[in-house]
């Protein structure tokens, strides 16, 4: 059994499903489970993270720690690793967590291990398994040496489990000195979308060069709404000005791994399936049978995307309705 620290991670007042999926498979395992929740005003999410498995919860507010910003979250998280000394120390492979994990590494003096699909805990000590060379092959990774292992872990690579609300945990508040600040975030302006980040939902609608316009994309956010799902783009469509950066799925963009992806005229390029080959299904709708994205793909349809989505569209509502 192995002291385990989980890094929570939040946004808009609500905890994230990544972080939820960390907690249960250190619990699962039989670990003594330890959850770090930083920010302002955050207390009232220490029972959630209880019933999801962690034991206890260490809850560090402070007015720094209002909004990310990489030296804040960095101060805080190691300080309290090193007054706890954890054994394992994990974090989602999210825009934070790839951010300030690192530089917690450095602080400590150990091994990073990062965006990790698999997690084997042995007694103290942790194995993982991570994509190399754009996602074309695995490696397992075993760390060396003295010192808490520390590991980041892409979104909806373990699954998340059923919150127990029964479970309750110790919670303890913690002060911590951040000491004078270079940087600080003032605010935050968000762009107005109400559906899902692509890297947490668990269905995404991925569109290509092939939609021709910002406008074609309409057609995929209508069978993304009857789906509940992410819409997402390849990088072509993103430097076409059809999708926001923040859209983009590949190893530029972001990296995901949903239930289901559906990807509309996307060929396929090694940058794009970098950063979604992990997902659990794969559907595929091209015109070129050639096309590379057809080699991951779980279901292929070869045909033009502008008569079949709107066709899987109808037919997805009668099943919905049926």
């Amino acid at each position: 059994m192995a002291k385990v620290f989980i890094i929570a991670e939040h946004r808009d007042g609500r905890l994230k499903k990544s972080t939820f999926e960390l907690i249960g498979a250190a619990s699962a395992a039989g670990n003594e489970t330890h959850a770090v929740l930083l920010g302002e005003g955050v207390a009232g999410l220490a029972n959630e993270l209880a019933h999801y498995g962690a034991q206890h919860v260490h809850v560090i507010e402070n007015p720094g720690l209002k909004f990310y910003s990489t030296e804040a979250y960095t101060k805080a998280v190691t300080e309290v690793l090193k007054a706890n000394n954890p054994e394992i120390v994990l974090a989602s492979h999210t825009p934070t967590g790839r951010d300030f994990m690192p530089r917690v590494a450095a602080r400590l003096g150990v091994g990073l291990a990062s965006d990790c699909t698999q997690l084997k805990f042995e007694g103290s000590n942790l194995n993982v398994r991570r994509p190399v060379y754009a996602g074309k092959a695995m490696v397992e990774v075993e760390f060396l040496g003295s010192g808490p292992r520390l590991a980041t872990v892409r979104p909806n690579a373990l699954g998340a489990p059923k919150a127990d609300t029964s479970k309750t945990a110790a919670v303890k508040n913690v002060t911590v000195e951040l000491g004078s600040l270079k940087t600080k975030v003032l605010e935050i302006v968000k762009g107005s979308s109400a559906r899902p980040d692509v890297t947490e939902a668990s269905v995404v609608v991925s569109g290509g060069r092939s939609l021709k316009s910002a406008d074609g994309f309409k057609m995929l956010e209508e069978l993304a709404d009857v789906l509940g799902a992410a819409v997402g783009a390849s990088r072509a469509a993103v430097d076409a000005g059809f999708r926001p950066h923040g859209d983009q799925v590949g190893q530029t963009g972001k990296v995901v791994s949903p239930s289901l992806y559906i990807a509309c005229g996307i060929s396929g390029a090694i940058q794009h399936l970098a950063g979604m080959r992990t997902s659990k299904v794969i559907v595929a709708i091209n015109t070129d049978p050639e096309a590379p994205i057809f080699q991951v793909a779980d279901y292929g349809i070869v045909g033009d995307l502008f008569a079949v989505v709107p066709a899987l569209k109808e037919e997805l509502k009668k099943v919905k309705e049926h």
